[in-house]
């Protein structure tokens, strides 16, 4: 039996998805949380199992990467760190936050760790640093981020 590629399994996750919700999408952009492969993979499942209900990009990563921000209502793939297409997620609020400016029911809503505001801001403030270096953006405790809460809307079945 021969494997399907992981552009043949997410045209499937949007087939399946368009039919289980009436929509007509024909493309979503995918991606997958984290910048290694343990965080990638543990947040995914977090998400699949209902516990991480958000994600927080810095706003620098976006202006390095000439990404758009996100907005209420877009649909995103996430996937695990291979790739393979996990689920389908729905933004429902976007704003920007200080790093200093985070509360613990935010960093609840992360849902990783022991989901204490102690925690986020370890982990995170390691991530910040990995992910803005080479960019010209400096770590600093009023750096803007991107707050983006989202709710699963569909699960691949495996």
């Amino acid at each position: 039996m021969q494997q399907l590629s992981n552009e043949q399994r997410i045209a499937q996750l949007i087939a399946r998805f368009n039919e289980q919700s009436g929509r007509a999408v024909t493309e979503l952009p995918s991606w997958h949380f984290c910048d290694n492969e343990q965080d990638a993979n543990d947040c995914a499942l977090l998400v699949l199992n209902g516990v991480k209900q958000a994600t927080t990009p810095s706003l620098y990563w976006f202006k390095a990467n000439n990404e758009t921000l996100p907005e209420v209502g877009d649909l995103a793939i996430f996937t695990n760190w291979q790739g393979q297409p996990l689920g389908i997620i729905e933004t429902v609020s976007v704003t920007i936050t200080a790093f200093n400016q985070i509360n613990a029911d935010y960093a609840a809503l992360e849902g990783e760790g022991d989901k204490s505001l102690e925690y986020w801001q370890h982990v995170h403030w390691d991530y910040y640093q990995r992910e803005l270096a080479g960019t010209g953006y400096q770590c600093h405790p009023e750096m803007p981020l991107v707050c983006e809460q989202f709710r699963l809307v569909f699960k691949e079945s495996e």
